[in-house]
Formats: structure tokens, C-alpha cells, sequence
């Protein structure tokens, strides 16, 4: 190994450029004139983190990050980790300077983010320090490309792993200096117009649930419809309250696994996770075998309200109306059939009703629970206090809800394919970055070959070296101009990140 390295430094300028630049026939594209592709060697160091010792809790409880791959998910503004080190376990990690790119390389391959402070990592990551522009190779640790060479390098173990070395043989399309700053500008401004878009679309999206929520409670708060009964000459005193029971017939379904000793039919099931809150999603379902004595007791019909038993606790209670989507489909035991009296009780009058906060109030109040989870029985749903207004004042309450609801869930699915949108966007912009089509790419600029150069030529310095060859980089690398970057996404210290 020793001898290798020897063997290594002794090369000269031209003999470590060839083995630096990569033939042309293993380019994955065509890249501009002036550029050149290298490895991730060539441009960054790369260290793998390690986790201090959990037997020595003096490690940990300071102020020094320690990243874990769940931090990742900050993208290009990881501040705060997920854990902190203490002074004695800083000195036993590896050091991470601001600036690095972070790498998840087990399970979450390609994961990256971009360290806005000094750190350490553990043995998930891989961290390349730059030795060009930060930015500039964070963004491309984000193209499809980095991501797709990672994982074809991965151990074909249970779990997959790319280690150092195999990171390092990564290909790498390496510009000009000033023109990684430049794509690095460029990128920086269109992401931050996006992210603007993005933030405001999850607002809506966010905001949606209470938007549906107010509505749902003037509907059962009689508001909706008082315009309906003034005209009409109802009046809200007319509506009563009754338990469930009264109204309605409940039934339980067919226990999975439950043995027959008639002759039996394979028949479409439901399960508790085709009943979603307000819908049915029916993308799988599964059969089951009955007994044919007992088809007529569990085969759901036109208008039936479908009620689980169970699940998340933000869910409880929730329903869907059988429309006979499926021929001859029955239910599981962990779903309830309500079947209402119609000149009483419209079905998508209750179904409604019951995933109002009306509904979900008392559902949760006498629900069984546990963490995170909470259940209701057959009793308990009998026992439901519905409110009833005539049946004509129900079915105009059904119809202005489905009007509302209905766009509101067009606002839903609208905001979903624009946020689709802007990542597909996002990988074009990126895409056409390191293909040098922007339109940054100045072809009189001197070939990124002289940059490669200057890295082969210092491929170990320090924050401490005051040789004119660095000072004279790094002053030229601070005149470099953030032309149209938002003032909190600049990096006035583009290139050339220390170790």
C-alpha cells in the first residue's frame, strides 16, 4: 500500500492527468469543448463517517451535529442534526467542513445534502469535500445520473451499500471554474423560484383539511341551509337527534379464516383498507371463500354505509357508500354495514355526518385506544347521535357538499400534479446543467484542463496554507458575481473548499 502511494506521488503533472481524465468512448454524454469528465476523486475528498462509541455517554449532549441520513431530507440547507456531540466526541469523529456534500450510501442510495455548518456524519454517509465549486458538485450529487452510477455500484447484499472507493470511480462532467459558478447561480435561482411555488402550493394543500372541515360543520351546524329552509318555510327546529339504531340496521361481516362445512363460492371482499374517508379505493382487492348459505347475509347492496372498526386514530369513524362497484362483493368482520331507512335517513347524508367534526368527536370520545391507533364497536356505532333534518333538507345538504367538496378535492388533486411539476422541473434543470445547456457555457473560457491541473497539483492542502498558488484561486474565486441568486442562497466562497 505504501509503495503504491510512493509510486503515486512520484507520477508527474501529465501522468496523473491521463489517469485523471476519462476516455471518451466511457463519456456517458456529450459534454461542451472546453469541459472535460473526471472521476469524484478528482474533484473532492471523500470520507466515510463513523458513529462514536454509544458506551461513552461523555460523547454526546454538546453542540457539534451529528449527522444521521434522516437529516438529509434538508436538502441544501442542513443546519440542525437529528444528535449532537460533545467536545470529546468531536475529537474521536470525522471532521466534516461546512460546504460538503453528504451522501446517504446504505438502504436510501443518492440521498444528499449539503452542509451549511461544520459536522460529522455517521457510517451511512459518505461526505465528499469539494475541491471545485460547492455548489456546483452538491447539485450534480443530485442528478439522476450520480444517483443511477451509485446504485449500479451498490453490494448486491439484503441491504444495499456503495463504500468509498466505489464512490470515488463515480463520473463527474467538470466545466471551467467560472462557469460551475455561473450553472451553480443559475440553478440557485430557478430552485428558488420554485421552492417559492412549492411552499405556497402545500400551503393550499395544507390548509385543505380545514377548508373541508368548516364546511362539513355548517352543514351540520344548519348554516348551509339556511337560506334552503327560510325559503322553503322549515325551520332548524325541526331537526332531532337519534341514535343510530333507530334508524338504521348494522351488521358485521365475514371473520377471514373461518371454516366451512357447506359447499363454497370465491367471492370479491372488502377489506378495511378499500373504506377510506369519504371514498372507496378498490386498486386491490381480494377474495374470499363463503359458503353459499351465507352469501345473502354478507353481500353488500346498492346504499349500504361502510364503517371500520378501526385504524389511525385521525381516521376513526371513517365511511363510504356502496355504489355496487363490484358484483357480489362481501365485507369483512372488521367492517360495519349500516343500512339506513331512506324515507328517514339519506346514506351519504351520514356518511358525511359521521366524517364531520361532529362525528369524529364522538367516534373518538368512546373509541377504545391505543398508540396511535383507536377502535369502536357495533354498540358504540348504534349508539351514534345523528342529526336529522327532513329528508329533503339531507339531500341538499348532500348535493351543496359534493359541489364543494368535490372542488375542493379538484384543488387537492391540482395542487398534487404541480408539485409532480416542479420536481420533473427540477430534474430538467439539472439535467441541462451538467450537459452545459443552459446557455452559461463560454467556449473562449480556458478549458476546465487547467483547473485540473491546479487540483492535481494540490490534491491535499489545508485551510492553513498560505502558498500564493491557493491565495491566488481563492482570490480569484471570490470576484465571481452571484448574478441574479437571492441574497440567502449565495456562496461568495464558491470552489476550492478546504479539508
Amino acid at each position: 500500500m505504501a509503495r503504491g502511494k510512493k509510486k503515486e506521488e512520484n507520477l508527474t503533472l501529465e501522468e496523473k492527468l491521463k489517469q485523471a481524465l476519462v476516455p471518451e468512448e466511457e463519456w456517458p454524454y456529450e459534454v461542451p469543448g472546453n469541459w472535460c469528465w473526471v472521476r469524484l476523486k478528482d474533484v473532492a475528498f471523500v470520507i466515510t463517517g463513523g458513529t462514536p462509541s454509544k458506551n461513552k455517554p461523555e460523547y454526546y449532549g454538546g453542540t457539534f451535529p451529528f449527522f444521521k441520513p434522516a437529516d438529509l431530507d434538508y436538502g441544501r440547507n442542513m443546519v440542525a442534526a437529528s444528535e449532537f456531540l460533545s467536545e470529546e466526541g468531536k475529537a474521536v469523529s470525522r471532521c466534516i467542513p461546512a460546504k460538503s456534500t453528504a451522501v446517504c450510501c446504505i438502504g436510501s442510495i443518492g440521498k444528499c445534502g449539503y452542509l451549511c455548518v461544520d459536522g460529522t456524519t455517521n457510517q451511512q454517509i459518505n461526505s465528499a469535500i469539494p475541491k471545485v465549486n460547492s455548489l456546483f458538485l452538491y447539485y450534480y450529487c443530485n442528478t439522476i445520473l450520480f444517483t443511477k452510477q451509485l446504485r449500479l455500484k451498490a453490494s448486491a447484499t439484503t441491504i444495499s451499500i456503495v463504500n468509498k472507493s466505489k464512490m470515488e470511480q463515480c463520473l463527474f462532467p467538470l466545466p471551467p471554474l467560472r462557469e460551475q459558478q455561473r450553472i451553480a447561480n443559475h440553478i440557485e435561482e430557478m430552485f428558488y423560484k420554485l421552492d417559492e411555488i412549492k411552499e405556497k402550493t402545500q400551503l393550499v394543500l395544507e390548509s385543505s383539511e380545514d377548508r373541508k372541515a368548516a364546511i362539513l360543520y355548517k352543514a351540520f351546524s344548519g348554516a348551509l341551509t339556511a337560506k334552503w329552509r327560510k325559503h322553503k318555510g322549515v325551520s332548524f327546529e325541526g331537526w332531532i337527534t337519534k341514535p343510530l339504531s333507530e334508524v338504521a340496521t348494522l351488521q358485521t361481516g365475514l371473520m377471514k379464516g373461518k371454516r366451512n362445512n357447506q359447499k363454497t363460492v370465491l367471492l370479491p371482499y372488502l377489506r378495511v383498507a378499500n373504506v377510506q374517508d369519504g371514498y372507496l379505493d378498490l386498486k386491490e382487492i381480494k377474495n374470499i371463500e363463503v359458503d353459499v348459505l351465507k352469501i345473502e347475509r354478507y353481500r353488500l347492496k346498492k346504499g349500504d354505509v361502510l364503517f371500520t372498526e378501526g385504524g389511525d386514530f385521525d381516521k376513526l369513524g371513517r365511511s363510504s357508500v356502496w355504489n355496487e362497484e363490484i358484483p357480489d362483493c362481501i365485507h369483512q368482520n372488521h367492517i360495519f354495514v349500516v343500512r339506513t331507512q331512506t324515507d328517514t335517513l339519506d346514506p351519504y347524508f351520514l356518511s358525511l355526518q359521521a366524517g364531520s367534526r361532529y362525528g369524529k368527536t364522538y367516534f373518538i370520545g368512546c373509541s377504545k385506544q391505543t398508540t396511535n391507533l383507536a377502535s369502536i364497536n357495533s354498540t358504540q356505532l348504534k349508539n351514534f347521535p345523528v342529526l336529522i333534518p327532513t329528508i329533503e333538507e339531507q339531500r341538499e345538504i348532500v348535493n351543496i357538499l359534493n359541489f364543494f367538496l368535490g372542488k375542493e378535492e379538484q384543488i387537492k388533486q391540482n395542487c398534487l400534479k404541480l408539485l409532480e411539476k416542479i420536481e420533473e422541473i427540477k430534474k430538467s434543470i439539472l439535467s441541462r446543467a451538467f450537459r452545459g445547456e443552459l446557455g452559461t457555457n463560454n467556449p473562449d473560457e480556458e478549458s476546465s484542463i487547467e483547473l485540473l491541473k491546479t487540483i492535481l497539483q494540490r490534491p491535499g492542502f489545508t485551510c492553513t496554507d498560505e502558498e500564493e498558488t491557493i491565495d491566488s484561486l481563492l482570490g480569484e474565486i471570490s470576484r465571481f458575481k452571484n448574478d441574479g441568486c437571492p441574497p440567502e442562497n449565495r456562496d461568495p466562497e464558491c470552489g476550492l473548499i478546504s479539508r
